[in-house]
């Protein structure tokens, strides 16, 4: 005989409530459908009517998920703040500490521990670190695992100092030691041996929904390399921006991996490593393996983006160009870090006084991220007005093999259009030998080699420009092409710098400057939030330019005067809203926006979607 399932003894309390959560869901989205097409409203929409829709939109627990199961869940887990109701009804009472605190309270406690977390060790100081910052990011890590809502909030009211623990630079050391740090599974992988699968395997997910998915295949991890497997950390940091930043749902992000094997032989040959053990796959097996993925993914959950992240060139390119119009996703590496770094020269020129299509750019590397830059701002200067022949003779890339011209007889997808044809006696010149002969205006460091610029490099640029543009931007600190002290020092402070992590102020002949750092997260959470707000079906060029526009439109004189040409972190909320609403009317424009905004305006509806960490009633 079939034995019955065992109930629990609230089972008919949670279908009652299950019933009330339908209703109210069916009525909460009713009330969002009515209120974007303007049905049965004469007039505008009361923001604080919004608020308070959010606020009393309950947290939805499954009516499998009960007791101690709830604690150990981290998005539902609230702790020591569950209300006593929620813990008769949920089955939580006795397995809680009697006394309620408050979220705030919680906050503060975190704090506390965070600041306690780790010392200064010996190897830190030599990387310019003043404490142990991989014991912050674990003790972070460990927070996020036990309660997200705490977690986010404590990130979000200090996002300038959690943002390089959580992620870059930091990050980059979990990725190396991520086989020794493990200390519980987040997201998904996939392998080549699961294809024909991967539709049953996304099937396992929990939660129902997803609204953005961050994927590596780990073949370049910053600027680190081949880390195979142990690059899943880069998901999930970048998610967690996504939430903090831009204001996503925590339940309905997902981190992934495809693991298609790795030809780092260290990792192979450790006992410790948590990938497959065999060389990279490639040709068409790998492109079988990511077809599938992309394909499971989009069937479950059709609105998702998909956001590439830390793919080797030539796939990062291949693939991209491959999906991207056919699947709503980008490339963080080549779109993400082509439109930050968009943004920031643009902001510079402000302070110059020479716009963007009239300099000349000397670019270090010549990958994915170096290409991608490249082409994002071949297509600005051909928005300014310039043809894109025109605009490719600004440009000179120098990769391992120095300055690549047409004299070159082996050139990857994507680099021929930069070899010089107007120079080939002088191919493979050195760094020295190019900005002496080109004499740029701005120099880009995406090469992930530290130290490359050096002082005969800065020097010899800042002798024909009175103002030279310096981005080093390669990941983490020690991969930086030079540091900010360096630049203003060798420049005597006329240096407008940024770089790819943060860097300390700098003080040159009596003024402190403070370099900004040129990071992803000003742009791809904000971006992301603008589509998923108008569920774009794709996203173009032009969606970055204008996301870079807007980004450099908020760095004020001010700002500018003292070095930076990204604004603080601590505004990055309000940045991403604003990137967000003009992402989202470039997509109304280019007619791929499937949905209306609340009252025609896009900034009150996207503000009534952006998540906030706080506690919500558990039904």
């Amino acid at each position: 005989k079939k034995k019955k399932k065992k109930l629990s003894p609230h089972a008919g309390v949670m279908s009652g409530l299950k019933k009330q959560v339908r209703h109210l869901n069916a009525s909460t989205r009713a009330v969002r459908n009515a209120l974007a097409s303007g049905k049965g409203a004469k007039k505008k929409v009361d923001p604080k009517l919004l608020d308070r829709i959010n606020k009393l939109q309950p947290t939805v627990v499954p009516h499998t998920t009960f007791g101690s199961e709830i604690i150990w869940d981290p998005y539902f887990n609230k702790g020591t703040a569950f209300s006593q109701r929620e813990q008769d009804r949920k089955g939580l009472r006795g397995l809680v500490p009697p006394a309620q605190m408050t979220l705030e309270q919680q906050v503060k406690r975190a704090y506390y521990n965070f600041q306690r977390a780790g010392g200064t060790h010996e190897r830190d100081v030599k990387r310019g670190m003043t404490e142990n910052v991989v014991a912050k990011h674990l003790y972070m890590i460990a927070l996020q695992d036990r309660n997200e809502t705490l977690f986010y909030r404590l990130v979000t009211e200090k996002i300038d100092e959690m943002a390089p623990v959580i992620y870059t630079p930091t990050v980059g050391y979990a990725c190396q030691h991520a086989n020794m740090l493990f200390r519980r599974p987040r997201g998904m992988y996939f392998t080549a041996k699961d294809v024909g699968d991967m539709h049953a395997m996304v099937q396992n997910w929990p939660r129902e929904e997803v609204d953005v998915v961050v994927v590596t295949d780990g073949s370049r991890i910053l600027g680190l390399g081949d880390l195979g497997v142990q690059g899943m950390a880069i998901p999930i940091g970048k998610l967690s921006l996504y939430v903090a930043a831009g204001g996503f749902n925590p339940g309905r992000c997902l981190p992934a991996l495809i693991d298609v094997g790795t030809d780092n032989q260290e990792l192979l040959n450790s006992e410790y490593y948590l990938g497959m053990r065999h060389p990279r796959i490639r040709g068409e097996e790998y492109v079988r393996v990511i077809d599938e993925f992309m394909i499971a993914i989009t069937t479950r959950f059709p609105n998702a983006i998909i956001q590439f992240e830390d793919f080797k060139t030539p796939n990062a390119e291949m693939l991209l160009n491959r999906y991207r119009d056919v699947f709503r996703c980008f490339n963080d590496d080549i779109q993400g870090t082509g439109a930050v770094t968009l943004a920031g020269l643009l902001a510079a020129a402000r302070r110059t006084g020479k716009p963007l299509r009239e300099c000349k750019i000397v670019c270090i590397g010549a990958g994915s991220a170096g290409l991608g830059v490249c082409n994002t701002l071949v297509d600005a200067m051909t928005r300014q007005g310039l043809s894109a022949d025109e605009a490719l003779k600004h440009f000179y890339l120098v990769d391992q093999f120095g300055l690549m011209t047409s004299a070159r007889k082996e050139l990857q997808l994507g680099q021929d259009r930069y070899a010089r044809a107007d120079c080939p006696e002088i191919e493979g010149a050195s760094l020295l030998q190019t900005v002496e002969h080109a004499k740029p205006d701005i120099l880009l460091g995406l090469s992930g080699v530290g130290g490359l610029v050096t002082e005969p490099v800065v020097r010899a640029m800042a002798a024909h420009t009175d103002t030279p543009i310096i981005f080093a931007m390669s990941n983490p600190t020690h991969l930086s092409e030079c540091t900010a002290e360096q630049a203003y020092r060798w420049t005597d402070g006329r240096v407008v710098f940024a770089s790819g992590s943060p860097f300390a102020p700098v003080t040159v002949n009596g003024k402190t400057y403070r370099p900004s750092q040129a990071n992803n997260m000003y742009i791809f959470p904000g971006t992301g939030l603008g589509i998923h707000a108008c569920l774009g079906r794709t996203i173009s060029d032009r969606v970055f330019y204008e996301a870079a526009a807007t980004l450099a439109s908020t760095v004020t004189d001010q700002q500018l005067e003292m070095g930076e040409v990204y604004p603080p972190i601590s505004n990055i909320r309000d940045v991403s809203r604003r990137i967000a609403v003009r992402v989202a009317q470039v997509a109304q424009e280019e007619g791929v926006a499937q949905t209306d905004p609340i009252d025609d305006d896009w900034d009150l509806h996207i503000q009534s979607i952006m998540w906030y960490p706080e506690y919500k009633p558990l039904l």
